[in-house]
């Protein structure tokens, strides 16, 4: 559960995004998201210390060295499937043909079963999309698969690399962190970092009063 990690460690350490983001292997601006409330749906966080993750002295370390790198003591146990698509919650297969429209429009060198293992989708069900003869065509709009939670932003970025390299062409860019992408992450880091540590108000001035003060009316 990488989002509902991220959100917890968001919410109660000084981690930086880009260590939270390679912890949970998401993407720094899953993360971003994430601390911005601007995430597809609100997430519960997990607390990685409880599930035996990570413990507090990772924790410590990482917020004091921004550029320590946070070691998982324990993996999650990894569920092996033989055969069959990929599961996705109940709570999400209503999005998938949305994600399916997307990755057709915008990554078209990418194959049907790539895009099956990706989503966890039939070959029939990408084609009806793709010929428009989907019993629900109408309703079906195109959205980035990573904000539906269906696929996380490195295993979309894997697969559409993996497919422009066997297509012979060059594979797109994440250019949206260029340029200002420093000054973006310290500014991200100093709001974080005012907004959860408020200075207590300060005590008011003693009064200094006098004999004349006392008595005027």
């Amino acid at each position: 559960m990488p989002h509902a990690t991220a959100s917890w460690l968001v919410d109660n350490t000084s981690l930086s995004f880009e260590q939270i983001a390679e912890f949970c292997g998401l993407h720094i601006l899953e993360v971003q998201a994430i601390a911005d409330d601007t995430a597809a749906t609100k997430l519960t966080g997990r607390d990685p210390v409880r599930a035996h993750e990570l413990t507090m002295d990772e924790i410590e370390k990482g917020q004091a060295n921004p550029n320590y790198v946070l070691k998982m003591q324990k993996g999650p146990e990894q569920v092996r499937r033989t055969k069959g698509p990929r599961y996705t919650p109940v709570s999400k297969r209503q999005d998938k043909p949305d994600g399916i429209a997307w990755i057709l429009r915008h990554h078209p060198e990418v194959s049907d079963g790539a895009i099956g293992k990706l989503i966890g989708t039939t070959r029939t069900t990408i084609a009806a999309i793709r010929d428009r003869t989907h019993w629900n065509i109408a309703n079906i709009v195109p959205k980035d698969p990573v904000t539906l939670g269906l696929c996380s932003q490195r295993e979309l970025d894997a697969l559409v690399a993996k497919a422009a390299k066997a297509a012979g062409i060059e594979a797109p860019t994440d250019t949206r962190l260029e340029g200002d992408r420093e000054a973006l992450i310290e500014q991200l880091r100093a709001e974080r970092y005012a907004a959860s540590h408020v200075p207590e108000a300060q005590e008011a001035a003693p009064i200094e009063h006098t004999a004349e003060s006392l008595f005027k009316h």
